[in-house]
């Protein structure tokens, strides 16, 4: 019963964020990075920091692991222990594709078959050490690293970027990690 209320807080913001790219409230279209290597792109993101949203209330230790698929399309596992890093591990499997071929920054993540909800790929490190997403209409904003840690420098780096596509950072929480993990 407590698996299947997790997937519904995860179901609810999907149900939403099928919406056009223009954002309705006077803001300028999100913008995404130029092109991702999808194959650099997979395997594991520590959640730096997040807009908070029920489907991740009580979550620490919030992590992502993304593999390619034989049909093109990526597997998706969230995982999150639930209030502490004793509690309960929580999960969610899905699976995203790719919807702009030509810089492969443009996503449509499903967890419940027929929704689905837009992934973009905002912001990304040289060498694939951080990534940020977004969506279009900014409601949902995630900062994620390839370790559970992140220099200052770089984040507040990340937040200027985000102020400039308009998101309001004042609204980001940050995740509770594990060192060395």
């Amino acid at each position: 019963m407590q698996k299947n209320i997790f997937y519904l807080f995860l179901l609810v913001p999907l149900l939403f964020s099928g919406c056009a790219a223009k954002t309705g409230n006077g803001m300028k279209p999100l913008e995404t990075v130029n092109f991702v290597d999808l194959n650099r792109y997979v395997g594991q993101w520590y959640e730096i920091a997040r807009y908070p949203h029920r489907f991740q209330e009580g979550c620490v230790g919030s992590k992502a692991t993304y593999s390619l698929r034989d049909d093109g399309r990526i597997s998706v596992l969230n995982e999150c222990y639930d209030k502490s890093f004793a509690g309960k591990l929580r999960s969610a499997n899905g699976k995203a594709r790719v919807v702009d071929k030509e810089t492969n920054a443009r996503l449509k993540v499903s967890f419940f078959w027929p929704f689905t909800g837009d992934y973009w790929i905002i912001d990304l490190g040289e060498d694939y050490e951080y990534a940020v997403v977004g969506h279009p209409n900014r409601k949902y904003l995630w900062i994620l690293s390839r370790t559970p840690d992140m220099d200052e420098d770089v984040y507040q780096a990340i937040l200027a970027r985000l102020q400039k596509q308009e998101y309001d950072t004042a609204k980001l929480i940050r995740t509770a990690q594990k060192s060395g993990d």
